[in-house]
């Protein structure tokens, strides 16, 4: 419940947006999504330089989000890590991020891009059949208009992330449990 009331403000909001396209409202939503996996999802301390370091969400390839993610997460913290948005063209780039969204622009090249992130304990989100298929552990998808979430619990359990569940709840889930 903590996790629906955290969305319900933002969400709601989002769904008022009368003026937004439904693509642009969709994408509003999936930012809402990103901030909230930084909430629910433990790292290991040894991924930040230090105690104060920022937690970085990053988007890899084109931007869906235009500035309203940059816009949701100004001023956030998680744990006292500030909540910073960083942008990515290419995967070499990535470096210092903690969760990861990987555009469908991006969608020829997932046989190369989960592979480099295997060990690298990022949080990876995507909303494509590939992403999904070649490793991926967070994916969007649509069911009956609404955003479900699918994840990989065995991606996850691998990179050494800990998802709460409170999230597991909302989601489908895929993969084996590994202990």
């Amino acid at each position: 419940m903590a996790l629906l009331r955290i969305l319900a403000g933002p969400l709601l909001a989002v769904s008022l947006a009368c003026a937004l396209g439904p693509a642009d409202r969709e994408h509003r939503v999936k930012a809402v999504f990103l901030f909230n996996f930084a909430q629910f999802v433990v790292w290991p301390d040894s991924v930040f330089q230090d105690s104060t370091a920022p937690l970085v969400v990053g988007i890899l390839g084109a931007d869906p989000f235009n500035d309203y993610l940059d816009e949701l997460v100004r001023g956030e913290k998680v744990a006292d890590h500030p909540i910073q948005v960083k942008r990515f063209r290419r995967i070499e780039e990535v470096k210092g991020c903690h969760v990861l969204f990987i555009s469908t622009s991006e969608a020829q090249r997932m046989d190369a891009i989960l592979p480099a992130l295997k060990q690298k304990r990022i949080l990876t989100v995507g909303e494509s059949e590939p992403f999904f298929a070649h490793g991926g552990m967070v994916n969007f998808f649509t069911q009956a208009g609404k955003i479900r979430l699918r994840i990989n619990l065995g991606e996850v359990q691998e990179s050494g992330l800990i998802v709460s569940a409170k999230l597991l709840r909302l989601a489908d889930l895929s993969g084996p449990k590994r202990n």
